[in-house]
């Protein structure tokens, strides 16, 4: 376990202590894998060729409101077709998760058009709207709300608790474990998204999220002495999502866990 979480490791070391490399370091051969003298000077420069400010700005806001919106579409509809019984539910849930299996690039045109019609095209809405509803977020809420137990969701009902009040204040809770994990998937996702914001976004450089941002740094990779200035915008562009996964890490886990035990 050591030995493969140092390789799944490395690359990540490797971009960091890169990013801290004065351009001589980084140009050495054989490489040198501590820099000698650390510097930030590829941070300021990645500054200075992209608003980072703005584009971590506006990937905050896809990621963040997007995977609000998967949460709470996911719950909902996950509790719907596990504690609701009426017609076709089997059917429709099966359709539901047929949409998993579809590439992402089957849907980009009718998405695309879809987002024309109703005048989100080159607009930050026009990124979130499409991806509030996820497939995979009805499936685990719907797999982990089944194991709930029904005599709880009918005792609320008793009580006079509407259904809005069980999913958010009983059922919700019971699953946190599951919600923690599909915000990290979520989160991660829409924060790395690079195809479908290029596609809507049609060169509005300003609402660029950063990993689109980042990619004017590509010209700069060809030569050495910029190694440090492309690693400096990988660091920063990887640090949300791993500050995110090692505050929710431990939930992330814990569903796992749950997931093995029950069969879910």
């Amino acid at each position: 376990m050591i030995a493969i979480a140092v390789v799944s490791a490395f690359p990540l070391v490797w971009m960091v202590l890169s990013s801290l490399k004065t351009p001589a370091e980084a140009m050495q051969t054989p490489p040198v894998w501590i820099p000698g003298t650390p510097s930030l000077d590829a941070y300021s420069k990645v500054s200075e060729l992209i608003s980072v400010g703005r584009s971590f700005a506006n990937s905050a806001l896809i990621a963040g409101i997007t995977t609000a919106g998967i949460l709470v579409t996911s719950l909902m509809a996950g509790y719907a077709f596990a504690k609701y019984r009426f017609r076709y539910r089997e059917v429709l849930f099966a359709i539901t998760i047929a949409t998993m299996f579809l590439p992402p690039i089957v849907t980009l045109i009718p998405l695309y058009r879809l987002v024309g019609s109703i005048g989100l095209n080159a607009s930050l809405a026009g990124v979130i709207v499409p991806n509030l509803a996820n497939a995979f977020g009805i499936f685990l809420m719907r797999q982990f709300i089944a194991g709930v137990p029904d005599e709880l969701v009918e005792a609320a009902r008793l009580d006079g608790a509407s259904e809005f009040r069980i999913v958010f204040t009983i059922v919700a809770p019971a699953v946190a474990p599951a919600l923690a994990a599909l915000a990290l998937f979520a989160f991660v996702y829409h924060w790395n998204s690079y195809l479908w914001p290029l596609t809507v976004l049609q060169g509005n450089s300003s609402q660029y999220p950063i990993v689109i941002s980042l990619s004017r740094l590509l010209s700069y990779n060809r030569s050495a002495v910029n190694t440090g200035l492309v690693m400096a915008g990988a660091t920063l562009a990887v640090l949300p999502p791993l500050i995110l996964f090692v505050l929710l890490q431990r939930f992330f886990v814990r569903t796992i866990t749950a997931s093995g035990m029950t069969g879910q």
